[in-house]
C-alpha cells in the first residue's frame, strides 16, 4: 500500500438544487465560473499538483459530464445508478483509485493562491493522520455563510465548532469506509471517527477561495478569479 497520495477524487455527482435554475438542465460541474467549466477548474489543479490518477464520479445528467470530458481518456468516470453521497460516492470509486491515501476535491469552488493539492502533499504526514483537509478562515471565505466547520490546535489536530471552514480538499486514508453498512452515507461520520482517535488534521489554505454554490456566487468567484476579494 502507497503511503503518499497519486490518486484524486473530484466529486460531480450532486443534483446542484442550491445552484437551480441554471441546473434544470446540466449539472452543476458543467457551470461556467470566468469562460470555464466549474469542474475544468477542479482539473486544472490536480494536473498541475501532478497527480498520476483522476476520478471523477457522476449521477445527475452524467452523460454531459463524460461527453465534456470526453477528450480526456486518462480521466476515470464512477457512476452512480444513485446518489451515495461522499463517503458512499468514495467507497463506489475505490476499484479505480486504488489502495492507500487520496486526494478529494469538491468541483464546486475556484481558488486562487498556492494549489491546495499541492499543499497537502507537503503536510501531509501518514504517520500521524488518517485525513488531512483544507481550511479556509471566514474573512477569506467568499460566498459562504455559517460559524464554519472546525477549532484548530497548535499542532493542526481538529475537533468540532465554529472556527475555521472546510474548503472541499483532502488527503484521507479511505481504510475506514468499511465501517459503515449503508451504500450512502457522509465522510463527516468518518471525519468523527477519526477525531475521536485524535487522527483528523487540518492546514489553512493561505489565498482566496469562492464556494460557488449558489448562482449569485458566480459573480462573487469571477471577482476573486479576476484580482478582486469577492
Amino acid at each position: 500500500m502507497r503511503h503518499m497520495p497519486d490518486a484524486v477524487m473530484l466529486f460531480a455527482a450532486g443534483f446542484g438544487t442550491r445552484m437551480a435554475p441554471l441546473t434544470d438542465t446540466r449539472p452543476k460541474p458543467l457551470i461556467e465560473v470566468a469562460g470555464r467549466a466549474l469542474i475544468d477548474h477542479a482539473l486544472a489543479l490536480a494536473d498541475d499538483a501532478g497527480i498520476g490518477r483522476i476520478v471523477v464520479n457522476t449521477h445527475y445528467r452524467g452523460e454531459q459530464v463524460a461527453t465534456h470530458l470526453a477528450a480526456r481518456p486518462d480521466i476515470a468516470l464512477s457512476h452512480e445508478a444513485e446518489i451515495l453521497e461522499t463517503g458512499g460516492g468514495l467507497r463506489h470509486a475505490l476499484p479505480l483509485l486504488g489502495t492507500g491515501p487520496v486526494f478529494t476535491l469538491n468541483t464546486d469552488a475556484v481558488w486562487t493562491g498556492p494549489n491546495p493539492l499541492a499543499a497537502l502533499r507537503a503536510a501531509w504526514d501518514p504517520a500521524r493522520m488518517d485525513a488531512l483537509v483544507m481550511l479556509i478562515t471566514p474573512k477569506r471565505a467568499t460566498g459562504h455563510a455559517g460559524a464554519g466547520d472546525f477549532l484548530r490546535s497548535p499542532d493542526g489536530a481538529l475537533t468540532r465548532g465554529p472556527g475555521a471552514i472546510y474548503a472541499g480538499a483532502q488527503i484521507l486514508r479511505t481504510d475506514g469506509l468499511g465501517e459503515f453498512r449503508e451504500a450512502a452515507f457522509s465522510l463527516n461520520r468518518l471525519w468523527d471517527m477519526m477525531i475521536a482517535r485524535g487522527r483528523l488534521f487540518g492546514v489553512v489554505h493561505e489565498g482566496g477561495w469562492c464556494d460557488v454554490g449558489r448562482p449569485e456566487s458566480i459573480a462573487l468567484a469571477e471577482r476573486l478569479l479576476g484580482g478582486g476579494d469577492g
